[in-house]
């Protein structure tokens, strides 16, 4: 029988995560309920789940389910320094009454009193109800859901991706609308956090006095974009899939390479990269896998959605060659962006994958993306433009006819960017093989300028045939799939620096069933214009200061 994948959850957003219970809540066999018992004489802080519930990586018989307990969030988390047990719960009702499991685990003072359960077992395509209870506090009641089995005939799967949440930026109004979206999970592409000092002139300040280093600094941090009520809500929404990018731990940076190399030695940033690594795992619904090990901590897997798609996740910093400076130096075969062995188990996985779509969930831009109109090159050397040899590689693979329907979908820029891809950019004869829609971001950037935009890169996608659309609005895609087709919706609010926000349909693409390439089929009409009144806040936009040659 022909399954689909998105469910309805509109009933559950308001009632299941609207605060903390409070009270002796653990359901004993019997239908009593008791507190999950602490060490004699010891007893717990009050307020021990500030930063709510999540779920990912749903496979058809798991899902991982994730909190941690943090009293004071914003002050290393405020635990006893020993280990307190946790039960969770889940079930097939929001009641917890059908198809009920209950277990304990140990939340340890080594891995910031964070929990993470891989839950095996449990039916293929299901809604589940999940919480936690530690001490006498009972967790918000997180949804999720199962992926369907590997050979099933889905035929309709929706989700969503999404990118880019600068704290400082502005407010999380995209999530509001989110939680909204009938879809099967949620694709986080990278830059969960960001590493910059306070700005005191911004929409919300970052904590602490300034960059993160210590475990227990990239711990505040995490922890303060956690304690965001409306980012809880997605989390406790649907199950997510993340990978990070470069603002979890420094800008720009490549392997063990920092952004500022001069002011950050070798093993200052190797210690940073390790606190950075065990704060990020420590905040994410992760599979033990992902488990940092030393400087490493293996992101890139690959989730199947029955016979349909394969959502191929990709690291493009751990492993990566430090950044070239000129173009001649961006063509050199010796530059990775992937490393060897993670591009080997890209294009095995892709080729094997069985499944009538494959779906790239990367970091960084594919499509070559001059900066200047007219004849001089600008390029961004830290998008794949500064790695051309491998991303000619594996753009030939794409159009080699070993792989099915293959769409990249990218986070990043902090603007939408909506594109073909070609083995060779430069050469208007060179095949599209593929579709990149690099989605915009949802905070970064604050409120956009889309007249200076548009004034300046209008005239460039008159030079750059493959550029299909663009905009530089706050937002998030919601996707569509079916075996024939890719439909790409693009949500955009009108502010991020208030606490609420309208939100439309502004643009939709399509990407046809082997036919590579996208289009577009609808977009609203566009004067460019400040979209918001009201206060206005200084930004820092990291896309405004990257190296350009």
């Amino acid at each position: 029988m022909a399954q689909s994948y998105p469910i309805s959850r509109r009933r559950f957003v308001g009632a299941a995560t609207a605060g903390l219970a409070a009270g002796p809540m653990l359901l004993t066999p019997d239908g009593a309920a008791s507190p999950v018992p602490s060490p004699a004489g010891k007893t717990l802080p009050r307020g021990l789940f500030t930063l709510g519930v999540a779920s990912g990586d749903p496979t058809p018989d798991g899902i991982v389910l994730w909190t941690r307990l943090a009293p004071r969030p914003l002050s290393g988390g405020g635990m006893p320094n020993r280990g307190v047990q946790v039960e969770w719960e889940i079930a097939e009702d929001e009641r917890f009454t059908r198809g009920r499991r209950v277990a304990s685990v140990t939340a340890h003072p080594l891995h910031g009193h964070a929990v993470h359960v891989e839950v095996a077992g449990l039916r293929p395509d299901t809604e589940y109800f999940y919480r936690f209870r530690a001490g006498q506090e009972l967790s918000p009641t997180g949804r999720t859901r199962t992926a369907p089995e590997a050979t099933a005939d889905l035929r309709r799967l929706r989700f969503a991706f999404a990118s880019c949440q600068d704290y400082e930026s502005g407010y999380y109004t995209a999530y509001q609308h989110l939680v909204q979206e009938d879809i099967a999970f949620v694709a986080f592409l990278g830059d969960y956090i960001y590493e910059g000092a306070p700005n005191t002139a911004a929409a919300r300040v970052h904590e602490g006095t300034g960059e993160p280093y210590s475990l227990r600094e990239y711990r505040n941090r995490h922890a303060q974009y956690r304690s965001d009520p409306d980012l809880q809500r997605a989390h406790a929404t649907f199950p997510w899939i993340v990978t990070f990018d470069d603002h979890e731990l420094d800008n720009n940076w490549a392997d063990e390479i920092p952004q500022d190399p001069a002011l950050q030695s070798p093993a200052a940033f190797r210690s940073r990269r390790r606190a950075a690594f065990q704060a990020y795992y420590e905040h994410m619904p992760l599979r033990r896998a992902s488990v940092p090990s030393g400087l490493d901590m293996r992101l890139h897997r690959r989730l199947r959605f029955g016979s349909l798609a394969t959502l191929h996740v990709l690291d493009t910093r751990q492993y990566r060659s430090d950044q070239p400076t000129t173009l001649a130096a961006a063509e050199s075969a010796a530059l990775t962006m992937t490393g060897a062995d993670q591009e080997r188990w890209l294009v095995d996985g892709m080729r094997a994958s069985g499944t009538a779509w494959n779906l790239l969930a990367n970091q960084v831009m594919w499509a070559t993306n001059d900066r200047k109109a007219g004849p001089e090159q600008v390029y961004d050397f830290d998008n794949w433009d500064g790695y051309r040899a491998q991303r000619k590689r594996l753009l030939q693979f794409f159009g080699s006819g070993q792989v099915s329907n293959t769409v990249v979908l990218t986070g990043d820029r902090h603007c939408t960017w909506v594109c073909d891809l070609k083995p060779d950019f430069n050469d208007p004869a060179s095949p599209v093989v593929a579709a990149e829609i690099t989605g915009t971001s949802i905070t970064s950037g604050g409120n956009p300028n889309t007249a200076s935009f548009h004034a300046a890169y209008d005239p460039i996608m008159a030079e750059s045939p493959h550029w299909k659309y663009i905009d530089n609005q706050r937002g998030y895609m919601v996707c569509d799939l079916s075996p024939d087709r890719l439909v790409s919706s693009l949500r955009l609010v009108d502010t991020v620096w208030a606490q609420s926000a309208t939100v439309r349909s502004a643009a939709e693409f399509v990407v046809e069933s082997g036919r590579p390439g996208i289009a577009v089929s609808h977009q609203e009409a566009r004067a460019p214009r400040m979209l918001a009144t009201g206060p206005r806040f200084a930004v820092k936009d990291d896309q405004d200061s990257h190296p350009l040659r």
